[in-house]
């Protein structure tokens, strides 16, 4: 799915950290959804694991989703007990944790019969690295595939766009990350 297929009248709930990637998620959804008219919201999530960082990544992410007039989710929860209690490392205890509370935020934010996508950004460089990890992990033919560009509600509309990209444009815009 390219962000061009994103279709009028449903809610697309990005997923943003603060970092270069998520901010020009919310900057291209945001301006393709006033021309389109569709709305969009923000989801940041904080594993608890990077202190002072992590809290500044989120006033970050809520003063620029103020500016923006985007409906600003933040979440918080404890990535290294979640995984002790799951039996799991912390980056799939913060991972699944993510999905889980992406979920739940969109279906409580749909209204009637209006979809909400959640929006990932998820890029070229990271499809092409997760192509590498799943052939030097042993996969077979069929495991060989990047990211999904959908998978269920889960869009991932920048899987064109090479990190390079976006870092240029978000500096043509004065945009910080």
């Amino acid at each position: 799915m390219t962000i061009d297929a994103i279709m009028p009248g449903v809610r697309v709930l990005c997923a943003v950290s603060g970092g270069v990637d998520s901010m020009y998620l919310l900057h291209q959804m945001t301006a393709l959804g006033a021309q389109r008219g569709f709305a969009v919201g923000c989801a940041h999530f904080n594993h608890g694991l990077r202190g002072a960082e992590a809290d500044r990544d989120a006033a970050f992410s809520r003063m620029l989703c103020e500016r923006l007039e985007v409906p600003f989710y933040e979440f918080r929860i404890d990535a290294a007990k979640e995984a002790l209690d799951r039996k799991c490392s912390v980056e799939e205890a913060g991972r699944l944790a993510r999905y889980r509370l992406y979920e739940e935020t969109a279906r409580a934010w749909e209204e009637e019969i209006r979809r909400v996508h959640i929006a990932t950004a998820h890029h070229a460089d990271d499809n092409a690295e997760t192509v590498l990890f799943n052939l030097f992990r042993g996969s077979g033919l069929t495991g060989l595939s990047g990211i999904a560009p959908v998978r269920g509600r889960i869009i991932r509309p920048l899987l064109w766009a090479q990190r390079s990209e976006i870092q240029t444009w978000l500096r043509q815009q004065g945009q910080d990350w």
